[in-house]
């Protein structure tokens, strides 16, 4: 008896959590929808699309495929956030090189190679050590 009221509580709690997640995962997706258009809005606005620019609206654009993988599949691949990532710091390189000395660009730069070098690991751990299926 006990043991089914445990799997009924544990049925329970992973769905109410499934949803609390899927409702944060579409606010996120909404959020990053309304940045977009903000986004557009400011480059109709002033007449010009820059670089940075688009940097932005690619980040917005990962953020939206990755919550798109996720409520499609249920599972986040690792190396989304890290293009993500990746973008970002290319875009804050453009945008703020010429406040930074050469340190902080190195620094920056530095970053951005020990995240292209990880999402090589996890690629190759990937091909060369693959998950089993899941047999849920």
């Amino acid at each position: 008896m006990k043991i089914a009221k445990m799997k009924i509580l544990k049925n329970i709690t992973k769905n109410s959590l499934d949803v609390i997640q899927d409702i944060g995962l579409i606010l996120v997706a909404f959020a990053t929808v309304i940045a977009f258009s903000a986004e557009v809005m400011l480059m109709v606005e002033h007449r010009a699309v820059t670089l940075a620019d688009l940097l932005l609206l690619f980040i917005y654009l990962e953020v939206l495929a990755m919550v798109a993988i996720y409520l499609k599949s249920g599972k986040l691949p690792i190396r989304i956030p890290l293009y993500i990532a990746i973008v970002a710091l290319a875009r804050y390189l453009i945008l703020d090189m010429k406040e930074m000395d050469s340190k902080q660009m190195l620094a920056v730069a530095g970053a951005a190679l020990i995240l292209a070098i990880t999402i090589l690991v996890i690629r190759y751990g990937h091909v060369r050590y693959p998950y089993e299926s899941d047999s849920d």
